[in-house]
């Protein structure tokens, strides 16, 4: 059967035994259906409707202004499109801290109205309420600790976090505190590699890490990115893995020489 052919191949618990024999876990975030077809059909394991729509798709310089009804928007694009991925949806900044009922009704929203198979939530302790209320309720949680991109304006900075000992030990504890409270999957972003790796050994779900170093259960990047769609945003942790910024420019380039000069269309190209 080929990678697309089975649906909904990708499970939580399957991630799980991932870990467990040593296959690493691929991930990238997807925003719409087209997208997300070509994204399930080449074989990642875990497609991640991210809040970064609202950098990549929308223009804002943070992801705070992203909406819940926006994030459905997007997921239920995606969903329609992968067929063998996971697909895990950010809840937005706004729609689960500090009141879990809140956040109970953000999830249940995107689990009904998107069908995708899971949320993630930014933040530890401080967010546990909310954590377990969703869980409570049967709704799959990948966590993410680390930079935490809902909160820039409290760490005022894209640095990299938890190179210090006290802010180390409060990231191991959070991990420890969700995958207590049944969280499936952690995403670390932006922290010393050893520290992930330590992170991940303590661990019994698996890790995801976006500038973590190698030692994780899996990688994330957003697609943009790696595609070099974006060209003014080039972190250490981020490889390219085409330069679509020029190939489109080339091309759309090229479209408008053909329709000013009257090339295009030509005689074939018509009826």
């Amino acid at each position: 059967m080929s990678v697309a052919g089975s649906v909904r191949a990708v499970t939580t618990l399957r991630l799980t035994e991932m870990k467990q024999r040593g296959e690493k876990i691929a991930m990238l975030t997807t925003y719409d259906y087209s997208t997300a077809k070509i994204v399930d059909a080449a074989g990642v394991d875990v497609i991640l409707v991210g809040d970064s729509a609202a950098n990549v798709m929308a223009g804002y310089e943070t992801t705070l202004p992203i909406t819940l009804d926006m994030m459905i928007y997007h997921a239920r694009s995606v969903t329609r499109g992968a067929k063998r991925a996971l697909v895990v949806v950010d809840l937005p900044f706004g729609t689960y801290q500090g009141n879990s009922k809140v956040a109970l009704d953000s999830a249940i929203r995107i689990m009904k109205e998107t069908e995708a198979d899971a949320v993630k939530m930014e933040g530890g302790e401080e967010i546990l309420e909310s954590v377990q209320r969703i869980l409570s309720a049967g709704i799959p949680v990948m966590a993410h600790l680390g930079l935490t991109p809902q909160s820039i304006h409290k760490f005022g900075t894209y640095n990299v976090r938890a190179k210090e000992e006290a802010e180390a030990e409060k990231l191991l504890r959070d991990a420890h505190l969700l995958e207590e409270a049944g969280c499936f999957a952690v995403v670390l972003e932006k922290i010393p590699a050893a520290l992930a790796e330590r992170v991940t050994n303590e661990l019994k779900m698996p890790t995801i890490g976006i500038g973590a170093g190698g030692k994780v259960d899996g990688q994330v990047l957003v697609i943009h990115d790696m595609l070099g769609i974006t060209n003014d945003f080039s972190p250490r942790f981020l490889r390219r893995y085409a330069n679509l910024h020029d190939v489109m420019s080339e091309a759309i380039s090229h479209y408008v020489d053909d329709v000013k000069n009257e090339d295009f269309p030509n005689e074939k190209e018509q009826y």
